[in-house]
């Protein structure tokens, strides 16, 4: 067989009986087109990997025929199974959202911010060149000088403003708001160099963390919003139940700590690792940087690290800026310690959500500490030096080693088994540790007669000003301070577990005081100790955070002892102001309980309601001698107010009920 420039020279040799010329030989030139010459080419190679001869090979072309074919249309039949996805999913999108649009509200809101992710890609491949070549030179002109300044301006100016309207109903706000001015006085007058501050970078922190809680906090759909993430979030943990309950069993599960909390942390670690894998947690991670850098103009890796602690622990943040840790500056490496004292990462936010903690409260703590953190961390210790890290395009943050989506699950899991281990033993030491230090108090005490000295009882008169300033009613202030206490000087989760027994007194509708003893802290108090508590910023962490980063750079071991013990108090504080704007913005949301309507049925258990109701019942209620009582208010004239009375003293004592 031979071939020459489209066309094939077909030798066909007669041999045998029937045939006048044994040897005739005849030769025929036939015209083969292009494709036909590639399949059968294709054919041939397909044999001889498969080592088939010669005429199974020419039964072999339809098939690669249609291979090179599919080769070919490879895009073309790529983009066709993507369009009948997208109309496939677009029909699924709109029966879900037209049967019940409540019920397909998560749908909802992840189809919306898919479609934004990728519409805002787009634009920016398109237009993002474009537009940055156009105003790069508007940026660097006077106009843009006399814009930031009108802007600061008009944002001061709004500020005094809403504050005096505001607060005019509410005049405690104000004490939170002289926190935040007594706060940041004391870390100028600390700071290492006056003149170097950046005010911009203050103000834009601080006015970034102060928005963001207007909107979580104050606004409706902001408030919904988290609170609906909340719910999800929660939601999603529950599943773990259906991992812990099968190794431990149920009744573990429900009885035992440790089985219900920390089991929460492989899952949620397991589920990080994966969204890692998929580059969506990188994605997240450099936008919310990217965001800060512009605004506050801080260093790239000083702030994607700060960026990623609203997402991973203190710990694990290291590894993403590892190769730039030996150039970095003292105030970068300052800035990177606070991000991590500051803020905690998404399994232990896990562990703390299964504690019953308000989770709207505690997402958006930890996402408002990121913007103050770095501007404390420029107010107490200003960029003085060169930093190598100052492009605008920032840092590219690297992709997981796993091959696949089981690998990644898998090693997410197996990691948080350090971490879950960690949380245990630090638990049973450390609440070891209180309870020793409050006997040896207690004794102590008891030598020169003074009765029940503990370290929650120092911590609670020592602590107790700061508290009053972050704005917390005085009567609630010990129990808040103490919790601020055991969340410095020991642990983070010990402060937790008491701010979750407390919710759940008042939930339980216990009596707010018992022989003298509060019982519980006010609505208003557990959202400030929420967010004073959200943070890692404890002694323990000193150890942590410096044998993280001297073991990835041991020669600056010095330079990392230098600064951790300031940018510790730095972080402490960080959660002291985010609860000080909780102070200033927090209203009491959701409709009070009709007392008359609810009172006026049989109620068996106590609840929080039920407390509430009463205790206003008891308020309208006066003796006169011994005649019947008498009701005042909305109990006046009320025919079942007696019985209401009777049932409330069941529950709860009060002098209208001797």
């Amino acid at each position: 067989m031979e071939k020459a420039s489209g066309r094939e020279s077909i030798t066909v040799s007669a041999v045998g009986s029937g045939t006048d010329n044994p040897g005739l030989e005849l030769t025929e030139e036939v015209a083969k087109p292009e494709g036909s010459r590639r399949a059968e080419a294709q054919g041939h190679s397909l044999g001889d990997e498969l080592g088939l001869p010669t005429r199974h090979r020419r039964n072999l072309q339809p098939f690669t025929k249609a291979r090179s074919f599919c080769k070919t249309h490879a895009s073309l039949f790529k983009k066709i199974f993507l369009g009948l996805l997208c109309l496939a999913y677009a029909a699924y999108f709109l029966a879900a959202c037209t049967l019940d649009f409540q019920r397909a509200l998560a749908l909802f809101v992840i189809t919306c911010l898919v479609i934004f992710i990728l519409v805002q890609h787009l634009l920016k491949k398109l237009f993002g060149k474009k537009l940055a070549r156009y105003l790069k030179p508007f940026k660097n002109s006077c106009l843009w000088v006399w814009m930031q300044w009108v802007f600061a301006g008009i944002s001061l100016v709004g500020l005094i403003l809403w504050l005096a309207l505001d607060t005019a109903q509410r005049p405690e706000q104000l004490i939170s708001f002289a926190g935040i001015c007594m706060f940041i006085l004391i870390f100028f007058a600390c700071s290492q160099h006056h003149s170097a501050v950046s005010w911009r970078t203050v103000f834009w922190g601080l006015g970034l963390q102060f928005v963001f809680g207007i909107l979580v906090i104050r606004t409706d759909p902001g408030f919904n919003a988290f609170q609906w993430l909340g719910e999800q979030i929660q939601i999603f943990l529950n599943y773990t139940v259906a991992g812990s309950s099968f190794v431990f069993g149920d009744m573990l599960v429900k009885d035992v700590f440790a089985f219900q909390a920390l089991p929460v942390i492989l899952f949620f670690g397991c589920v990080m690792s994966i969204l890692y894998y998929l580059g969506l947690m990188q994605w997240v991670v450099q936008k919310v940087a990217w965001f800060l850098q512009i605004t506050m103009g801080t260093t790239a890796t000083e702030t994607l690290a700060v960026a990623g602690n609203i997402f991973v622990g203190m710990t694990e943040i290291p590894l993403l800026i590892r190769p730039y840790l030996a150039d970095m500056t003292y105030s970068e490496i300052h800035a990177v310690m606070t991000g991590g004292f500051a803020t905690i990462s998404g399994t232990v936010l896990g562990a703390f959500l299964s504690f019953g903690i308000d989770a709207s409260s505690l997402i958006s703590a930890s996402v408002m500490a990121a913007p103050c953190s770095l501007a404390l961390s420029k107010l107490v210790y200003p960029e003085v030096e060169e930093s190598k890290f100052k492009s605008e395009e920032g840092v590219i943050l690297p992709s997981g080693k796993e091959k696949n989506v089981l690998e990644a699950a898998s090693n997410g899991a197996t990691d948080a088994i350090g971490l879950a281990a960690n949380v245990a033993a630090n638990l049973i030491a450390f609440l070891a540790l209180l309870a020793f230090v409050n006997a040896a108090l207690s004794w102590l005490g008891e030598l020169v007669d003074i009765q029940g000295l503990t370290f929650q009882v120092i911590c609670s008169y020592i602590l107790r000003p700061m508290v009053f300033i972050m704005g917390v009613e005085w009567t609630d202030c010990p129990m808040v301070a103490e919790m601020v206490g055991i969340k410095f000087f020991t642990n983070e989760f010990v402060a937790y577990q008491q701010l979750s027994q407390y919710k759940n007194k008042r939930l339980s509708g216990v009596e707010e005081w018992i022989e003298g003893k509060k019982q519980w802290i006010s609505v208003r108090a557990e959202i400030i100790t929420t967010f004073a508590l959200c943070g890692f910023a404890n002694l323990s962490s000193i150890g942590i955070t410096l044998g993280g980063l001297t073991s990835m750079v041991p020669h600056r071991k010095s330079d990392l002892s230098k600064v951790v013990v300031s940018a510790l108090f730095t972080g402490a504080c960080v959660s002291l102001i985010s609860a000080c704007v909780a102070g200033i913005l927090y209203v009491p949301r959701g409709a009070e309980t009709d007392c008359v309507s609810f009172l006026n049925t049989s109620f068996t258990n106590r609840t929080y309601e039920t407390y509430v109701c009463c205790r206003g019942l008891f308020q309208s209620t006066s003796l006169n001698g011994t005649n019947p009582p008498s009701f005042s208010g909305p109990w006046e004239d009320k025919e079942f107010s007696a019985m209401a009375l009777a049932n409330c003293c069941g529950f709860y004592t009060s002098a209208v009920c001797a």
